[in-house]
Parts: structure tokens; sequence; C-alpha cells
């Protein structure tokens, strides 16, 4: 035995088959690992509901994403036949936790233990809160840049003009702004009536998510109309009154008259000149009725007519007849005037069947001097 120890070619030909026989060791065992490692895989679902338990109805939670990715590896059948079905769910519990900030792990249930589960985002930072229910009145808008040259927007109003946001405490604290905006091709020259959808904003104007709001769309309606402006009236006389009248003074209850058309012409106009023909003035009528025009290159005055009073002076000596036969019992006693307005004319010797009207005066009402 010793000799063949000592026997190089046993030496050889041992190490040889030491050799062979690791060799088909290392290889059989690698066959093995690639054997099972083709039977399995990895998958990532992609955007799965991520449900949170909490009390809703008087608790806000913020930080929890709607969706999350999950990472399944594991035996390609349990990796696929769970990829199709996606009957497993994931879920953050808060049920048991205070208010305030926490840390959370997101958890899996009803998912095969065969398979290696990876969730992304594995924690998630949330915040816990009261929930807070505000009413809030509407800002409705329209970008005034989309109307028309001349045109102006003159009111805009949402109906309901309120809304109800509800919300955690720090985001309801935080609403600086309701607005429900109109959205409108350029051009407007006309009114519209659109719905707009409610948005909450902060104070920088970002847009608060995490509340719900009620209504979320509202009526919002934009008065245009051409563009006008407020201009005083001045008065001035034409005319001649009739013998017997003077007109001392004339005025109206119009202050100013409201003036439309394009702003380069209407800006300029500084007061709007009325003229007032007196020659109609009578001892009982007073009142004159003016029609107003646009002034040129404008298109619309409002009012359409106005009603000016003139204030009248009587000369009597002009007034009273010269053949009027006066007899008195005292020759020196003063001559005496008496005004009766207002009487109605009588129509008498009118044949059956025929009917006649007024022209001058159209009421047939006339007034009686005695002397």
């Amino acid at each position: 035995m010793d000799k063949m120890m000592d026997n190089p070619w046993f030496l050889r030909i041992t190490a040889l088959l030491l050799a062979f026989l690791m060799f088909f060791s290392v290889k059989a065992e690698e066959e093995n690992n690639n054997s099972a490692a083709s039977n399995t895989m990895t998958e990532i679902i992609e955007d799965v509901p991520l449900e949170v338990y909490y009390d809703d109805t008087s608790l806000m939670v913020s930080g929890v994403p709607a969706t999350v990715d999950v990472q399944i590896t594991g035996p390609t059948r349990e990796v696929q036949t769970t990829q199709q079905i996606k009957d497993f769910t994931v879920f953050v519990d808060l049920r048991n936790l205070p208010l305030g900030e926490h840390r959370i792990r997101v958890q899996t249930e009803n998912i095969s233990q065969e398979l290696g589960v990876r969730i992304d985002p594995t924690f998630l930072d949330v915040l816990i809160e009261e929930r807070v229910t505000q009413e809030f009145k509407i800002d409705a808008e329209l970008n005034e840049r989309l109307i028309a040259e001349n045109y102006v927007l003159k009111s805009i109003t949402a109906d309901p003009n309120t809304v109800t946001v509800s919300g955690p405490k720090s985001v309801i604290d935080s609403i600086s702004f309701v607005k429900a905006t109109v959205t409108e091709e350029p051009g407007l020259d006309s009114s519209v009536t659109r719905e707009a959808r409610v948005r909450v904003l902060a104070n920088d104007l970002t847009k608060l998510d995490n509340v719900t709001i009620e209504p979320e769309v509202v009526e919002v309606e934009a008065v245009i109309e051409e563009y006008s402006r407020e201009v005083p009236i001045s008065l001035t006389q034409t005319g001649t009154a009739r013998e017997g009248i003077t007109v001392d003074e004339i005025e109206t209850d119009v202050d100013t008259v409201k003036i439309s058309g394009p702003r380069n012409i209407v800006d300029t106009i500084e007061e709007y000149e009325v003229e007032v023909n007196i020659s109609g003035v009578t001892l009982t009528d007073t009142a004159i009725e003016v029609d107003l025009a646009a002034p040129e290159g404008t298109s619309a005055v409002e009012p359409g007519s106005i009603i000016v009073d003139a204030e009248i002076s009587v000369d009597e000596t002009v007034l009273m007849p010269e053949d009027i036969n006066f007899n008195s019992a005292n020759p020196d006693e003063a001559l005496h005037q008496q005004i009766f307005e207002n009487l109605p004319l009588e129509i008498r010797g009118l044949d059956d069947g025929n009917k006649a009207d007024f022209l001058d005066p159209e009421d047939g009402l006339v007034s009686l001097i005695a002397y």
C-alpha cells in the first residue's frame, strides 16, 4: 500500500478522478439552479387601487395616494395568475390611530404566500385631521380679454352663489378663493350663460385638493353690453313762448344720460345738450316732452325721452282782452283776474251716429280766465 502511495502515477490518476468528480458535481448543481430559475419570474402590477380604512364621516386623511405599484416574485404560474386576476387587496388601516401625523406601512391581503411582494411606496406619511364643512361665496369670473372691442362686462353672477366645501381643517382654513370661471371663444359681444366647475384656491392661487365641493358645477351668467358712459345733461331753450307768457327757467329730474357706442367717441362727450322748444308752453301745461337722439358716431342714448318742466311768468295785461266789458257799481274798483284750469269741453249739436274728437287740445280740457 505504501508502495502504491509512493507511486507518482497512482497519485496522478487519483487527482484526475477527483477533478472529474468535482466537475460533474458542480455542473449538476448549476443545472438544478437553472431549472429552478426557469420556473420563477418577477412582474410589476402598476396602479393598484389603495384602500384606506378610517372613519370618513368625521375624519379626513392627507398623504395617501390613490394607487401604488406592486412587484411580485415567485413561481411563474402563481405570478401570471395573480397578475391576471388581481384578486388581492392593498390597504392602510388608520382606524386605531389618533389625530396627527403618522408613518405607516402599506399592507396586502389575499395574496399567495408563495409570492414575494414589494410595494412602491412601502411607507406613507399621512396626516389625520378633523373633517370640517363650511359654506363659501362663489367668485364668478370671465377673462375680459375674450370680450369684443367696444363691449364691456357689466355683471357676472353664479347660481347658486354659494357652495359647501368639506375637507381637512387645515385645508379649509387655507381657502382664500372659491371661483367659477366661464370659458368662451374670443370676440364675445352678447351676454352668455354657461356651466362652470367650482375651484377652491389658496392665497397664492394654487388649487386645493382633498376637498369635497357641493355642488361641483354652477351656472354662471355674464352680462355683456356695448361700451357706455353716463354724462350730465345741459338744457337749452329754443323757440318762442306764447304772447303774455315768459319762461323763466326750465329743469328736469333727469341729471344724466347713458350714451353707448365706440369707446373713443363716447369718452370725448363731456355733456349731452338737450334743446327744449318752449313754444308749446301754456298757462296750464308747462311740461315739455323732449325726444333724445344718439350723438353722431354713437349707437344709443338712454333714456329715449325726458320731461322738462318750465317755470313761467304771466303778463296779465297782455292776456286780458282789450274789448272786455267790465261793469261795476264802483267805477274805481280794481280789476281782478281768476283762472279756472282743466275745464272739460262739452260737445253739443252732434248728429246721431257721428263722433267728434278734439285735435287741440287732445284731452278736451281748457282754462278759463275770468276778469
